[in-house]
């Protein structure tokens, strides 16, 4: 079902808007539309999580000590030694 949506743009907007979906071929209410069904779908999926990084969740430790740096350096200095 289609309704009417009034709303206020820079005139400068609007004429680059129709510029744009002239020369994709398309009608700027179905530019408009698309656009704004990117943004709830973009928001849907941001925060969806794959079953394979939802299994690897709390595989790693909480907290990595303040020597980490010191830790990996000395374990890559003995290993090639």
């Amino acid at each position: 079902m289609k309704s009417k949506l009034t709303i206020d743009l820079n005139k400068d907007t609007i004429e680059s808007a129709k510029s744009y979906a002239k020369s994709n071929q398309i009608s700027l209410s179905d530019l408009i539309e698309n656009y704004l069904n990117s943004l709830s779908k973009k928001d849907k999926n941001r925060y969806s999580v794959s079953p394979l990084v939802e299994s690897l969740t709390g595989i790693l430790p909480q907290k990595i000590g303040d020597n980490y740096k010191r830790e990996y350096y000395d374990y890559l200095n003995q290993k090639y030694r």
